[in-house]
Parts: structure tokens; sequence; C-alpha cells
């Protein structure tokens, strides 16, 4: 549990994986910021992960490699700049280095709300690999 929750403090990228409504999938790296409960994405709203996560809201995200693997899937809420709650965008720069509110006004914000998020590294860990399930933390110490 613990080297999940850093390593979704400490990666800068993160892989979106979404789907349009024929099924056809998209996968794409995008800087992310995890606030302690829920991810924080920035993308435009023109290109496909953004028009697939404002339609269906359904993602899922991996952090890491394969070997030390944390997943999540959830539910993202589009908001706009003028939506962002205060001090979001100013922690996703400071992480992140770059300001998607001084970007192009395509740019949307996403705020993913974890439903499952699972961890391991190795087959071993393959058994205990279930951090949450429908929204409630499994384990102790989050």
């Amino acid at each position: 549990m613990r080297e999940a929750l850093e390593r979704l403090d400490r990666d800068i990228d993160v892989w979106v994986a979404t789907a349009d409504a024929t099924g056809e999938p998209t996968l794409v790296p995008l800087a992310f910021w995890w606030d302690g409960a829920t991810v924080w994405l920035a993308t435009r709203d023109t290109n496909p992960t953004g028009r697939n996560l404002i339609a269906s809201g359904r993602v899922c995200l991996s952090f890491g490699h394969t070997r030390d693997v944390v997943l999540m899937h959830g539910t993202a809420r589009a908001l706009s700049r003028e939506e962002l709650p205060p001090g979001v965008g100013d922690a996703f720069t400071a992480k992140d280095g770059w300001d998607p509110r001084e970007d192009h006004a395509s740019y949307v914000w996403f705020q993913v709300t974890p439903d499952r998020i699972q961890a391991w590294g190795t087959v071993a860990e393959m058994r205990d690999r279930d951090l949450m399930r429908d929204g409630k933390w499994l384990v102790r110490g989050n």
C-alpha cells in the first residue's frame, strides 16, 4: 500500500486508457497530479482521449512499469478552467512543470475518482493486489 501511494505522489506521467462508443481503444501518456483521493489530468477536449472521457467518463490508468505497477479504474469528471477548484492548477503545475491553464484553450481538466486500485510487482503479489474495490479501501493505512 505504502509503495503504491508513493508512486502516485512521485510519478510524473500516467498511461491513460479510454475507448470510444464503438470500443476503439486509445492509450496515451499524460501528466497527472494525485491529491490524495483523486487523480487530476488535463488534455484537449478535441483529441480522442478528451472526447472519450467526456462521452463515457470511464478510464483505466496505469502508473509505473510492468514489474511495479499500480492500476486504477475510475470515473472521470470534466471541468473547464473556470470550474477548477482553487489550488488544483497550481499543485498540478508545481508537480509537473507544465500549466495547462496557460496552454491552448481546448485543454480541459479531468478529475478521476478511483473505483478500483490494484498494485503488484511480481506473480507472488498477484493474490493481494486489490487495494480498493467499489471505491472502498481494502487495506489499512490509507
